[in-house]
């Protein structure tokens, strides 16, 4: 009897160990996985502000090759490079010498035909008396009449010829159509210029106003067009203002507008041309430099998420919505095709009052856990609602 107390003795505390143990180790279990605490956000909607990048060749308004139309060598050159011109201005001198012989010839000659003239009308006049007076016949008198018209006749191509060579003596100095800025200048004095030479005497630009040259695939025209259902006139009047962000990362002051869009497609790029227009008071923008044009893109009441909130399988993206629970949900959502690089512009797949992760996306949240939401809905709608964002294209 005595050794039955003692072995339930025995079994007693070996079961109240056996409980403790068990009671420390749920207790120690409980404290490896508590419920996590997960940052998220209650979808709503904001306005947004996005922009399409293309990259552009910027041209005067007028680049005009400076040629010579006569033949001489450069006797003077008046400019230099880069500098600033008024239209008329003095560029090149060639050679007068010739030219100015020419037209001295071509006065002598006028004098020449001025003094037939003169005595053919002398003539002419007398041989009318004549006739008059029944002194000589007709015919006399008609032949004095036609030597007077071929001295006039003469007279006038001599004064032709000397407007020709007074013009030609007028082209040896190469004048500025324009107002603008020179360009390069590859041949100096001494050289020999002529209206058949390849390589211009240099090329004006009339930068007052400069065109930024860019181009648009066809999905863009068809997307900018609402798939022909407006005609390509009203899609550009319907562009908004256009920056340009220079070469040096910096966004020009004064904004431009989409002026034309080439009818062709051209069939090695896919690519239509488009031109926009920038007024440059300052002569800042210079031909022949880059930039990239900025296209904005704005959207009203639109479902913005972050980046950070999503994750991609197969080409599709996904985020971690939180049903009434507490826990995730695999949901497939599709995105506008531009953004900012930190935000989606969600087309589908979310609606407004929908809670969904915003950390620890692929990594510690995992579909169908339970999670303690910690609400950041808040402290991110100022980033929600930025704008002036740019995405490359």
């Amino acid at each position: 009897m005595k050794v039955t107390k003692i072995r339930l003795a025995t079994l007693s505390i070996i079961a109240f160990a056996l409980s403790a143990m068990t009671s420390c180790g749920g207790e120690q279990k409980q404290q490896q996985a508590p419920t996590p605490e997960i940052a998220t956000i209650t979808i709503g909607t904001s306005n947004s502000e996005l922009q399409r990048t293309y990259p552009a060749t910027i041209k005067g308004k007028a680049d005009i090759d400076i040629r010579p139309q006569v033949t001489g060598f450069i006797t003077k050159v008046h400019v230099d490079e880069g500098q600033k011109v008024r239209r008329g201005q003095a560029l090149f001198t060639l050679d007068q010498v010739q030219y100015r012989a020419a037209v001295d010839q071509a006065k002598a000659a006028v004098k020449v035909a001025e003094t037939a003239v003169a005595t053919a009308q002398l003539t002419a006049n007398n041989k009318k008396t004549l006739f008059e007076k029944n002194i000589i016949s007709e015919y006399e008198a008609k032949l004095a009449e036609n030597s007077l018209a071929q001295a006039e006749a003469q007279l006038a191509q001599a004064k032709a010829n000397l407007t020709n060579a007074q013009k030609n003596l007028s082209y040896t100095v190469v004048t500025a159509p324009s107002n603008g800025v020179v360009g390069s200048i590859p041949n100096r004095v001494g050289a020999l210029a002529s209206p058949s030479m390849a390589q211009p005497l240099t090329t004006v630009s009339d930068n007052n106003q400069i065109y930024a040259y860019f181009s648009l695939t066809e999905k863009d025209i068809l997307n900018m067009t609402n798939n022909g259902a407006i005609s390509l006139d009203q899609a550009i009047a319907a562009i908004p203002a256009v920056n340009l962000r220079l070469a040096d990362g910096n966004i020009y002051g004064l904004s431009g507008k989409v002026a034309t869009v080439s009818g062709v497609i051209d069939q090695s790029t896919g690519a239509a041309s488009v031109r926009a227009l920038f007024d440059n008071p300052a002569g800042m923008l210079r031909s022949g430099s880059t930039g990239t044009i900025l296209i904005p893109y704005v959207e009203s009441n639109a479902i913005i998420i972050p980046q950070k909130a999503t994750f991609e399988i197969q080409d599709r993206k996904y985020t971690y919505t939180v049903n009434d629970s507490n826990k995730t949900v695999t949901t497939p959502i599709e995105v506008f095709e531009i953004n900012d690089g930190q935000e989606y512009i969600v087309t589908s797949g979310l609606k407004v009052g929908d809670k969904i992760v915003i950390e620890g996306v692929g990594t510690t949240v995992k579909d169908g856990i339970t999670i303690k939401p910690i609400d950041k809905t808040n402290s991110l709608a100022p980033q929600s609602a930025k704008k002036d964002t740019v995405t490359t294209k």
